[in-house]
């Protein structure tokens, strides 16, 4: 098998499906049923062909992430902001699976899980999905990527950064400020994220709420 994402542990089985496996052996059948109820109300994700014990087989992608193409200079900041805010607006619209109440969330919507395919974008990692406000998402995103503007989580300049947040908020409205709090505290929970990284996060939500407050 062709490995194709490290990252992901995504390898290409054929040149339609790839197998996506979890290094600690986790249970895929909740991502693969998350993802089976977005694409049943016409969102765009990888279709699921199967589960097996600690991984899934979905459908092979092609064309780059949006990040890729953000640091290649084939795609322009604004285009996609905009485009993260529609995809935000709507699984916004999406109810979250029976019986959780609320919206369909992702809680991890940024220009790396965003493939561009000759379709349209397609959105990926589904791991961190779960079922709450819609704000909640949108707070989320914002707030990494006005951790990048402030902190360098990847090697996009500052100016893009804030640039794609701007976007990003003329699109879904301001970040709410009770869930920027909430993804404040998700984010410092997280164990991937360094110490350093986890200090950035106060002004990170500064940066996002300053942003919100051009678009009210």
């Amino acid at each position: 098998m062709e490995l194709i994402a490290s990252g992901r542990d995504a390898w290409a089985l054929d040149a339609e499906r790839v197998l996506r496996r979890y290094r600690n052996g986790r249970d895929m059948d909740r991502e693969a049923s998350v993802m089976r109820h977005a694409a049943a109300h016409g969102y765009p994700v990888p279709w699921v062909y199967g589960t097996e014990p600690g991984a899934m087989v979905l459908e092979r992608l092609y064309g780059p992430t949006m990040l890729a193409s953000l640091l290649a200079g084939s795609m322009a900041a604004a285009a996609a902001g905009t485009m993260l805010g529609d995809l935000l607006v709507r699984l916004g619209s999406i109810p979250a699976p029976a019986p959780a109440g609320g919206s369909l969330l992702h809680l991890d919507l940024h220009p790396d899980n965003v493939v561009l395919a000759d379709g349209g974008p397609v959105v990926i990692d589904w791991s961190n999905a779960t079922s709450g406000p819609s704000t909640l998402d949108v707070a989320t995103s914002a707030l990494i990527l006005a951790e990048v503007a402030v902190g360098g989580l990847v090697d996009v300049p500052a100016a893009t950064a804030r640039e794609l947040l701007q976007a990003l908020l003329r699109v879904t409205g301001p970040a709410d400020p009770v869930q920027l709090q909430a993804a404040i505290a998700a984010r410092t929970a997280n164990p991937t994220l360094r110490a350093a990284e986890k200090s950035n996060l106060p002004t990170a939500a500064a940066l996002v709420l300053h942003a919100a407050g051009h678009h009210r």
